[in-house]
Order: structure tokens, then sequence, then C-alpha cells
């Protein structure tokens, strides 16, 4: 059986969102260090990352290190703005 990449999504495959019709959706941020931020996101995504540099001491051999937040969608919000709320397991 051959392997059929065509198919799989990965965490960094990024859709191009349709530009017309609903392909568009505004949606906010609740809590956490991105609180009340407004959006557009395309198809509903189920989590939405929020990242923030962080300053670094020392030499880092060109590195970067950024502070990652993790939101969810709120499910029982059905119309525009959709909300995210920061996931508690974000540092």
């Amino acid at each position: 059986m051959g392997y059929d990449d065509s198919r799989t999504e990965t965490a960094t495959h990024q859709r191009t969102p349709k530009t017309t019709g609903t392909g568009w959706e505004v949606a906010v941020l609740d809590g956490g260090p991105a609180d009340g931020v407004r959006m557009r996101v395309a198809d509903r995504p189920s989590v939405v990352q929020v990242t923030y540099p962080c300053e670094l001491d020392g030499p880092a051999g060109g590195a970067h290190v950024d502070a990652l937040y993790v939101y969810r969608r709120d499910l029982r919000v059905k119309a525009e703005p959709l909300r995210y709320g920061v996931d508690p397991a974000s540092p």
C-alpha cells in the first residue's frame, strides 16, 4: 500500500480561505493575554494559537522563543462574532 499525502493535513497546513460569501467570520478572543482581540477566521477552526515573543538574555544561535496561548472555540456560539476562550493549560 502506498502513502498518499494528498489527503493529509498537518498543523502547519494553511488552507486558502474563501474571500467571497460566508468564508470569513468575525471572532473574538476571551481571557488570557489577547482578551478582546477581534479577528476573522475561515472554516470555524476549533483552536487558534496566539504567540508572544519572549526576550532572551543571551545568545540563542539564531533561535527565537515564543510563549504559546491556545484558544478553543465556544461551540455554544452559533452566530458572529464567534468566541474563543483561552485554554487554562496555556502558560
